[in-house]
């Protein structure tokens, strides 16, 4: 999960334009992954 997150930054200038898109999409795994552990269903 930390290396999604490392590679959701934007570091290449054609990424930079994209927004929120990607880091967003990680930030929302890696809240349901951590609701689905808090919880004890994985």
């Amino acid at each position: 999960m930390v290396l999604l997150l490392i590679a959701s930054v934007p570091a290449w200038p054609y990424s930079r334009t994209w927004g929120y898109g990607p880091s967003g999409t990680v930030g929302a795994g890696v809240i349901v992954m951590l609701w689905l552990v808090l919880t004890g269903q994985v």
